[in-house]
Formats: structure tokens, C-alpha cells, sequence
């Protein structure tokens, strides 16, 4: 379902983008639709430095504690997407791009993305999974963790002997 729905934006959302540019240069006039689009893409610009330098010192900020990065991760994420966005002419996109940089509207974007992504997750690993139970001492794949320091090769051992091409140094 979901590349089906990728295709379909990649290919409607460039006709969506040029119906909108047509309706507002006939409402304002070309060159007015030419200078608002420029007008956001200077603004889109300058928003995506600015928090991506947020981004970027909250993410080292989270290393420096020692602690998972996961919300800076994300917002770094959706900066970068909403630069991207911001970057491309359009209204359309812009309005995107705008909800994923700006710091009042991404914190809702990213809660309403996180909560699309653990649904989807629910769904693959679903009650046709079930818990997943392990006897003591085995791991996920079926393996015995080893033990530190036991030097013992993984997989089975191959006996054999080593050649020297070279001929010995008197």
C-alpha cells in the first residue's frame, strides 16, 4: 500500500504544485507569484540554518550526557526533510516544509509521525507473532552467546595446514 501511495505523490504532487502556482498568478499576477515564491524560499532558508544549528547542538548536547539521541535524531530529521521541501518552488511544498521546520509545528509532526511508525510496526509484528520466548543461554538466532575470553572459532572449524611459497633464511 504504501509505495503505491509514494508513486502516487511523486507523480500528482508536480501537477498539484503547478494548478496551485497557476491559481495564484491569476489571482496576483506572475511576477508577484514569482517574487512569494522567492520571498519563501529565502525564508525557508534562513529558518533551516537556524534550526539546524538547534538541531545540530541538541544532538551533541544528548551525546555529551551520554543518553539516546532519539527526539534530536528526529527533529534533525525533519529539518532536514523540511529544507528540502522549503528549497523546491511551490506552495504546496512549502506549506510541508514549513510544518516540518518550524519549531512550533515539529513537535506535532514528529509526534504524529513516531505514532504512525509504531502503528505500522504493531501491525507487521501483530498477534500472528506472539511473544517472542528464548530458552536460557540461546539467542534470537538460535546461537550460544559466548563466553568472554573462551577464544573458541564460530562456525565449523576447518583443519588444515599452512604452506610457505618462500624458501627458508639461512
Amino acid at each position: 500500500m504504501l509505495p503505491l501511495v509514494m508513486v502516487l505523490a511523486f507523480l500528482l504532487m508536480p501537477i498539484l504544485e503547478i494548478y496551485v502556482i497557476i491559481q495564484v498568478g491569476q489571482v496576483i499576477g506572475g511576477w508577484p507569484t514569482v517574487g512569494l515564491l522567492l520571498a519563501e524560499s529565502l525564508l525557508g532558508g534562513w529558518i533551516v540554518r537556524r534550526e539546524g544549528r538547534r538541531a545540530w547542538r541538541g544532538l551533541q548536547a544528548t551525546f555529551g550526557r551520554g543518553e539516546m539521541p532519539d527526539r534530536e535524531l528526529a527533529d534533525a530529521a525533519l529539518v532536514l526533510v523540511g529544507g528540502v521541501l522549503l528549497l523546491t518552488p511551490g506552495f504546496v511544498s512549502d506549506l510541508f516544509g514549513f510544518l516540518f521546520v518550524l519549531p512550533l509545528t515539529r513537535p506535532l509532526v514528529r509526534r504524529t509521525l513516531l505514532a504512525y511508525a509504531a502503528r505500522r510496526v504493531k501491525a507487521a509484528t501483530g498477534p500472528a507473532m506472539g511473544p517472542m520466548i528464548f530458552p536460557p543461554g540461546v539467542d534470537p538466532f538460535g546461537r550460544a552467546p559466548e563466553r568472554p575470553g573462551s577464544g573458541a572459532p564460530r562456525g565449523p572449524v576447518v583443519r588444515g595446514e599452512v604452506l610457505h611459497d618462500e624458501p627458508d633464511k639461512p
